[in-house]
């Protein structure tokens, strides 16, 4: 099994394929994630800013947000699944 790009955890059979840059702005290219890290970068950026600058894994990692993130995400087992990711309920804001 592989790690997670993101978090580096070991994926699990749940994972999610995020597109580097989203299907709605053409884009092809994918990365499989834990279904929560792919939800936090949804939560956090829009399609257009996802596209125009964040489209690759190192550029996620630059944000502060998706370095707390992962920081916090590691200590979690790879099953652990966060629904209110979504709801940004650690604080962290939408870019747009």
């Amino acid at each position: 099994m592989n790690n997670c790009p993101l978090c580096g955890r070991e994926l699990d059979a749940t994972s999610d394929l995020h597109h580097l840059v989203p299907k709605s702005k053409k884009g092809k290219e994918t990365v499989r994630l834990h279904k929560i890290c792919h939800r936090k970068i949804h939560s956090l950026f829009d399609e257009k800013l996802i596209a125009s600058y964040y489209n690759t894994i190192e550029r996620l990692l630059e944000s502060d947000d998706i370095q707390r993130f992962v920081k916090w995400i590691k200590k979690k087992p790879i099953e652990y699944n966060d629904k209110s990711i979504m709801a940004n309920k650690h604080g962290w804001k939408k870019r747009k």
